[in-house]
């Protein structure tokens, strides 16, 4: 069977949604003639645990791990942050106390620890992995970030080694959306860009997850680039749980940060609350996941405070449950530059729960194409306050009526197995192994 050496960081007991990606193609790649060999961190900072998608893991799959130093217990020091506390990875410009410490500690870690502080991991690694692959050959080395770091481990491996090579970015690198709060130098932002045209120019296939960011690589280095989409996991969605219809609910799943808290979506809602008073006895707003502090001042100030309840972490089956109770699952896009690129993994979970899709966000965007021509929910702008209260208003009253509900259509090409057959399809071209 052909040979797929995968370098990640988010391998579980790894939570979140940056392991669930790899660990789905691990876990079908077998069915499409590869046998997948992890290599990940011994002792990562993970934002969250969760033990529960060990599951997913294929009996016998070879996992290696290494040690790796990070530098987040100096950055907890340094900013009075309990030694136990976990790090929300891409959000450290939004600590509830915007405090001088933090905004140091911030312009230190984007200028230099480049491209991440995952940095003094690239050596030994590559070293490690250019030795187990003289050993133990494999067909294809695959690298996935963020953190990017794994894409340099993955640059000097194909240089000692000459093994095909293929740089998945679940996320852009100097596009990122909050690139521009890590105060850059202009060297360390020409040291940045450098970096990531060298992983573009060298690696012999690149993969990103939506069409249009897709077309933003190719703006920053002119090449051909794959799209292959995150997914829903058959297996993760089996069995019917119907909701409570004792409240009307609205879930949102995941980390929700200061750009994502629209008041477009708290000013609507208020509105209906005090027009319809059965509408502000039905209502129910659940965020499940880590929240940034910035959501509570716009809650009080809407008077929004006792429709909505938190829940910091669920474990992934959890997380399906809770879906499947809801019935409006929401999408807010951050509301950033680059926000129509955007196309959340979540996504993807919610319309195979088959309960409406509320999305906040443009509507020429990946996620609202999606959307659309799945019919599985509802896209408003960011300032669109009345058509976001039709949406409401007309999900409102399906929920009232009993035929609150949706059948996606055409959703089944972004089934895990499906999509790690495409993946293995793209891995036989690049090898020439069919």
């Amino acid at each position: 069977m052909k040979k797929v050496l995968i370098v990640t960081y988010y391998w579980p007991p790894s939570g979140g949604s940056g392991v669930q990606r790899w660990l789905k193609f691990v876990k079908y790649f077998r069915e499409f003639g590869w046998e997948p060999v992890v290599y990940t961190a011994e002792n990562g900072e993970y934002p969250v645990i969760d033990p529960s998608l060990e599951k997913d893991i294929p009996a016998g799959v070879t996992v290696l791990k290494q040690p790796i130093w990070e530098p987040y217990h100096l950055y907890k020091a340094f900013v009075g942050q309990k030694k136990e506390e976990r790090m929300i990875m891409g959000n450290l410009s939004e600590n509830k106390k915007s405090s001088f410490l933090s905004k140091v500690a911030t312009f230190i870690r984007g200028n230099f620890f480049i491209p991440d502080a995952r940095k003094f991991w690239i050596r030994p690694s590559a070293r490690f992995l250019t030795e187990y692959i003289r050993k133990n050959p494999v067909d294809v080395l695959i690298t996935t970030g963020p953190p990017h770091s794994m894409h340099m481990i993955g640059l000097k491996v194909q240089k000692n080694t000459g093994v095909k090579w293929v740089a998945d970015f679940r996320d852009p690198w100097t596009a990122i959306d909050f690139y521009q709060d890590l105060m850059l130098t202009p060297v360390a932002d020409a040291i940045h860009r450098s970096m990531e045209k060298k992983v573009l120019k060298n690696a012999d296939a690149v993969l990103v997850v939506s069409q249009l960011r897709k077309y933003q690589f190719e703006e920053i280095y002119a090449r051909e680039y794959e799209v292959i989409t995150n997914g829903y996991d058959e297996t993760d969605i089996q069995g019917e749980i119907e909701p409570d219809n004792t409240f009307f609910t609205i879930s949102h799943i995941g980390l929700m940060n200061k750009d994502r808290n629209h008041p477009v979506f708290w000013e609507a809602l208020s509105e209906m609350v005090r027009e319809n008073p059965v509408f502000g006895e039905k209502l129910k707003i659940h965020f499940v996941g880590k929240a940034d502090s910035s959501l509570n001042p716009v809650i009080d100030a809407y008077g929004m405070r006792n429709w909505v309840s938190f829940t910091d972490y669920l474990p992934h089956k959890e997380v399906v449950t809770f879906q499947k109770k809801s019935h409006v699952l929401y999408i807010p896009a951050s509301n950033v530059f680059s926000a129509k690129l955007q196309l959340p993994a979540k996504l993807f979970e919610y319309m195979a729960v088959r309960r409406p899709v509320l999305c906040i966000g443009p509507e020429d965007s990946d996620v609202a194409f999606i959307i659309k021509e799945s019919q599985s929910g509802y896209v408003s702008d960011f300032k669109d306050k009345e058509k976001l209260k039709q949406h409401l208003n007309l999900l409102f009253s399906q929920y009232q009526n009993g035929t609150l509900s949706v059948q996606p259509k055409g959703i089944e090409k972004y089934s895990r197995r499906n999509l790690t057959q495409r993946m293995a399809t793209l891995l036989n071209n690049l090898t020439g192994k069919g």
